[in-house]
């Protein structure tokens, strides 16, 4: 409080009605984000105040006035909250209302309290036995929480501090809201409470001891430290202290006032000195309230008098105040001189609640001012003059008479693509049509950017940088052309799942050899962790490497990332209803997750460190500490410096991310230029950090003013930078042409950082007196700022040719969009806009990694997952027998056979259209809940060696049995009777099999793929779906009816099994190789369709009147469904099928398809059917089939 402190306004309350006298204020409180007080009355009424003067602004009633008085206000960006005794109300600031909740529960309501959500979620109590938790932009209650306790007061600091009506303060988890610790501060009751920070102050009341009954106040305030969570020493205030606030700006700093307007300014450190003011009033002073500026106070007297206080050349309510929107007056119309010469156009009209009759209707109002024709600048030199004008020959392609519409010959921006569906259509039915159409859509893909134009200067953000969204049909995300959007040969990432904002920056690493190497030699290491996230970033960098162009999508790593505890209260889930700037989540979670690979990394020994050997020139294999150190962290010593006694301490500062910091803007000197800023000044300032705070000094056992410095040891060989823009001087400096260099030299010498850039660096570099380093620009994560409709969103640029396996001649730096990639030029990429496009994290490598990788990862892969079983289940449901180390060794002649179920986490979202269409918004989302793998030959053909059933995090909402077999008891450790693993362990099971070579084979992969997260590219793929498929007949044929038709089996009768599918696709593609050895398999498939049409591609089942597999007379499938997978051992045995004829399905006698002997092609015969010999080791040499990639669901 300075010296010139005074009464600013005072007004006096005004009262409820005009029939009614003034009433004092019940509640007052400072806007937050608006220069606006509010005051509440004992009868429910809401007013407002705006400005120095309190000018009224708005009034309104919150609940009628039998229910009582206004206890607190709480104040959201889009209004205000206040608290009656039955009811929470929110309002806009201008009035009108938002909503009002009212519960059979809320019955004497006093206190509430933002949550761990921020200002998205409140909790409301009061002296009643339950809180309730309210959504505030839902407007919802969305838990209940009994309580014991019933509380008169709440502020929120690091804790939930809510008092009791006995004079203690109990401390409230924010997400829980259980109580971490309960302090007794006054012996009766507490009158007012205030937390910030790192402390509470109270002042309340107890009994005095001449009167059993009579309460008085206490003569100090109480004090307790929030961070040590120990009570401190008492401030005292003869006076009585009625009121208290925390400061907002100066921690330490409190103001104390009594009843009668003494106000004490008290420090809490030392509260035997304080600076004593007094207010004129009165009367007694009812309630007291500080600005979150700290420039102003207001306090409410029983005169119904509201008083003002500040300095009057600096009061202020908020340091950042929004505009508020003031009614307009409506001025008096003018008095006109009527004459015959008045014009009538000066009548103005009158207001109706119709629409007149004279109104057009909109379908025909005109649109006037067309964009003018655009001519040809070549047609125009080839006119010819004449005395009227020029003239030549008409080239536009329409009449002389006819005018162009130039409304609609501009090009719109980016439309997406066809459905692959459609064009599977187009093409069967018209060929050359459905080919000129897919060329005109590639045509206008590639004009969407001008060739050597660069985009990033526009005053908008172009449509190549804008928010792409994933259009659905009935076949879901799979018939989404993504290779309209991406002609080049590196992967994108789907956006339409959770969190999908970390995908730029998952590229970012990805396209970072030295990060690259580091997750993929650690993800070939025998970890298991379930929520390794170093694992999941290695698994989703094996996969962008193998999908050559395909889209991917990072579900598992995502998933992943929610389950991590400290991702949520780090503000790094989208789910969370509070989030931040994607800038600043973007920049969160690259310190995350390279804490987290620091972490992990160290947790077990890399399968090889040959890269990092050959890049520092060690001699022998480094341990995960110094690979770290070197790698990833910025070593450092930091030295305290306290200012008043000189004391100097020293801690480690160690850190793994950079970030940013910008000198103070100054003004230029008279007669001079503006000092220049680089890129490489403000990373030396911000690798040394020197800053100064208010800290705790433990030689003068006070805070003091500390000034902090790091020694700079070690700088690592990936330096990953946050941006930190927040001013727009700061985005005008990356708006300068050429500003982020591709090069950067780096010297540390005793002590100190040096960076270099351009004709510094090469100057460095010739002389060579100095040990310089010299890093390369991978690229950088980039905010694309949009108004609506467009989002918000993040993009990357990266210069792939440091990660190319040779050095390209030249940069090649590329725009991840999501799934959309396409190159751009080293200009293109390193030009930023103030308007729409400035980087959030930037990523130098040591230009000696570049273009390096260290493949034995692949060689050296731990494989002892497949040979052990960690989580057996019960014997005797035990449906698979794991693969014998010494005999059934995998490698790239191996074929497995591989079926998964699924279930729903999420129900499809459909909306109608304009046109009465169903239109899916957003397809079923699924999660694996089983994976069942087959040797596909040797000895044990057709037995299963994986059976995972995996345990789901997230809430299930369909188990989908019908169609999965799956039941909640299956999916529940403490019910199953199944080998239950997590997602991780299943995962990697696949991932080393994939790796080893292991060609896998079933029936339509690519959805099972896409549920799993795993890429396994073209060449070790056989998908029966499509060996029996015709492209002329646009449909694919369902396993079942394979089956019946060829193999004469019955399966899927009353559920699906995965174990059984898996055989049942390796019969199929054992059949398929019958028929292609015979020379018939185009016969045959002419045959199969035929037989599809007349049975509707359906297998006809016993109760349809089919006598058996195949429409024969057999006796086909028994009565008895099946029920679960046979088990292991029965299924070795060669034991009665699902149709109780073995194997090779019923006993049927009827008419089908012959098949001709065929010679041996490698598959073993499977029980109860004739073939080649069996082949003797799982691994053994195959002649294999590998179909082509799959694309369109009719393709």
């Amino acid at each position: 409080m300075e010296a010139d402190w005074d009464e600013v306004a005072r007004i006096a309350f005004p009262a409820p009605g005009t029939a009614d006298f003034p009433r004092p204020a019940t509640a007052v409180a400072f806007d937050t984000i608006a220069e606006l007080l509010w005051a509440g009355d004992d009868r429910g009424r809401v007013s407002s105040f705006y400005g120095r003067d309190l000018q009224r602004y708005t009034a309104f009633k919150i609940h009628p006035p039998s229910e009582g008085p206004v206890h607190q206000f709480l104040f959201h960006d889009k209004g205000v909250i206040a608290l009656g005794s039955r009811s929470v109300h929110m309002a806009m600031r201008r009035g009108p209302a938002l909503w009002n909740i009212r519960h059979e529960g809320m019955k004497n309501l006093r206190c509430m309290s933002f949550t761990s959500k921020g200002a998205s979620e409140i909790i409301v109590a009061g002296l009643q036995d339950a809180m309730f938790v309210i959504d505030v932009v839902k407007g919802e209650i969305v838990k209940q929480v009994p309580t014991e306790h019933h509380y008169t007061i709440m502020k929120k600091s690091k804790y939930i501090c809510a008092a009791t009506r006995t004079g203690c303060v109990d401390m409230l988890d924010p997400i829980s809201f259980k109580i971490v610790r309960s302090w007794q501060a006054h012996a009766s009751y507490i009158n007012d409470m205030d937390a910030q920070k790192d402390f509470i102050v109270t002042c309340g009341g107890s009994v005095k001891q001449q009167a059993a009954q009579t309460y008085m106040l206490d003569p100090y305030v109480n004090v307790f430290d929030l961070k040590n969570m120990t009570s401190m020493k008492p401030m005292p205030f003869p006076a009585l202290a009625a009121h208290v606030r925390l400061h907002p700006r100066m921690l330490t700093t409190s103001i104390v006032t009594s009843q009668h307007g003494q106000m004490h300014v008290v420090d809490i450190m030392n509260p035997n000195s304080s600076t004593v003011r007094y207010a004129n009033v009165t009367s007694f002073i009812n309630l007291f309230e500080m600005a979150p500026s700290g420039e102003a106070m207001v306090m409410a007297d029983a005169e119904c008098n509201i008083h003002l206080w500040g300095s009057p050349s600096k009061i202020r309510f908020t340091d950042v105040a929004l505009p508020l929107e003031m009614p307009k007056v409506e001025e008096p119309a003018p008095m006109l001189d009527w004459s015959m010469d008045t014009p009538l156009s000066s009548i103005g009209m009158p207001y109706y609640r119709e629409q007149l009759f004279s109104a057009w209707p909109p379908d025909i109002v005109s649109d006037v001012g067309a964009p003018p024709v655009q001519v040809d600048p070549a047609f125009l030199a080839t006119l010819k003059q004449a005395e009227w004008g020029w003239y030549g020959r008409n080239t536009r392609g329409l009449r002389r008479n006819q005018v162009e519409n130039t409304r609609v010959t501009s090009k719109p921006a980016l439309q997406p693509p066809k459905f692959l569906s459609e064009k599977a259509r187009e093409s069967a039915l018209a060929a050359g049509n459905g080919a000129a159409a897919d060329a005109k859509a590639e045509e206008h893909l590639d004009d969407a950017s001008p060739p050597g134009e660069i985009e990033s200067l526009k005053p908008e953000a172009p449509p190549m940088y804008r928010i792409f969204e994933i259009k659905y049909s009935k076949f879901g995300v799979d018939d989404f052309d993504f290779g309209y959007y991406n002609k080049t040969p590196y992967a994108g990432l789907e956006n339409h799942i959770p969190n999908s904002y970390a995908n730029a920056l998952l590229q970012l690493m990805h396209f970072t050899p030295l990060l690259r190497n580091m997750a993929l030699q650690h993800a070939a290491t025998a970890c298991v962790s379930e929520l390794c996230l170093l694992c999941e970033l290695g698994f989703v960098f094996d996969m962008l490497q193998k999908a050559d162009g395909a889209p991917c999508q990072a579900t598992n790593m995502f998933k992943a990332l929610s389950a991590t505890p400290q991702a949520g209260p780090l503000g790094l889930l989208e789910e969370e209803t509070h989030i931040s700037s994607l800038a600043a989540m973007s920049q969160g979670l690259s310190r995350f997750l390279f804490d987290r690979i620091t972490h992990e990394y160290r947790s077990l020994p890399p399968v090889s460190t040959a890269l990092e050997q050959d890049i520092f020139n060690l001699p022998q294999p480094p341990t995960p500490d110094e690979l770290v150190s070197k790698v990833l962290a910025t070593s450092a010593v930091i030295t305290i410096k306290c200012t008043n006694c000189r004391n100097e301490t020293t801690r480690s500062g160690t850190s793994y991310v950079n970030d940013l910091i910008y000198p103070a803007t100054k003004a230029p000197v008279r007669g001079g230029r503006a000092p220049k800023t680089t890129f490489s000044q403000l990373l030396k300032m911000g690798v040394e950090r020197e800053t100064g705070s208010k800290g705790w000094c433990s030689r003068c056992q006070r805070y003091q003013n500390l000034q902090m410095r790091k020694t700079i040891h070690n700088v690592p060989a990936v330096l990953a930078v946050n941006t930190a823009i927040t001013t727009a001087e700061h985005r005008r400096l990356w708006a300068t042409p050429g500003w982020l260099p591709e090069e950067i030299g780096v010297i540390v010498d005793q002590g100190q950082f040096f960076c270099f850039e351009g004709e510094d660096l090469k100057l460095h570099l010739q002389r060579g007196i100095h040990n310089i380093t010299v890093y390369s620009l991978i690229g950088m994560v980039v905010n694309i700022e949009s108004n609506t409709p467009q989002k918000t969103h993040l993009v990357s640029l990266v210069n792939v040719a440091h990660a190319e396996p040779t050095p390209p001649a030249e940069s090649k730096w590329y725009l991840f969009n999501d799934f959309s990639v396409r190159p751009v030029s080293a200009a293109e990429a390193l030009t930023f806009n103030a308007t729409w496009k400035m980087p959030t994290v930037v990523m130098f490598q040591v230009k000696a990694a570049n273009n390096k990788s260290n493949p034995d990862w692949k060689t050296k892969m731990d494989t002892s997952l497949l040979y052990r079983d960690l989580t057996p289940p019960h014997p005797d449901t035990k449906t698979y027998r794991v693969l014998d180390e010494g005999s059934e060794r995998p490698g790239p002649d191996t074929i497995v056979a591989i079926d998964t179920e699924f279930v729903s986490l999420k129900q499809p979202e459909i909306q109608m259209n304009s046109d009465g269409e169903r239109e899916m918004i957003r397809p079923m989302s699924h999660a694996l809940a089983r994976v069942s793998v087959v040797r596909g030959q040797g000895e044990h053909e057709g037995e299963a060696f994986i059976d995972d059933y995996i345990a789901i995090r997230e809430p299930v909402v369909d188990y989908l049995t019908l169609y999965s077999g799956i039941t909640a008891l299956d999916l529940d450790p403490r019910t199953t009777k199944h080998n239950l693993v997590s997602l991780k362990l299943a995962y990697k099971k696949l991932w080393v099999l994939l790796n080893l070579g292991c060609k896998f084979l079933g029936h339509g992969l690519r959805q099972d793929f896409r549920v799993i997260n795993i890429h396994v590219p073209p060449a070790q793929v056989i998908d029966t779906i499509q060996v029996f498929y015709l492209k002329s007949r646009l449909r694919k044929l369902s396993l079942a009816f394979l089956a019946w038709y060829l193999l004469k089996e019955d399966i899927q009768l009353e559920t699906h099994d995965s174990i059984e599918d898996a055989r049942t696709a390796l019969k199929l593609y054992r059949k398929y190789l019958e028929f292609e050895d015979a020379g018939i398999l185009e016969a045959m498939l002419e045959d199969i369709y035929k037989a599809g049409r007349a049975t509707n591609f359906k297998p006809p089942r016993k109760d349809d009147g089919g006598g058996g597999c195949g429409g024969g007379s057999g006796s086909g499938h028994g009565q008895g469904a099946r029920t679960d997978t046979p088990s292991a051992e029965l299924a070795a045995a060669g034991g009665p099928g699902p149709g109780g004829g073995g194997g090779g399905g019923g006993n049927g006698t009827g008419s089908a398809p012959s098949t001709p002997a065929r010679k041996p092609a490698g598959l073993a015969a499977g029980p109860g059917q004739q073939g080649g010999p069996s082949t003797p080791s799982f691994g053994g040499g195959v002649n294999l089939f590998s179909p082509s990639k799959m694309s369109s669901p009719l393709k």
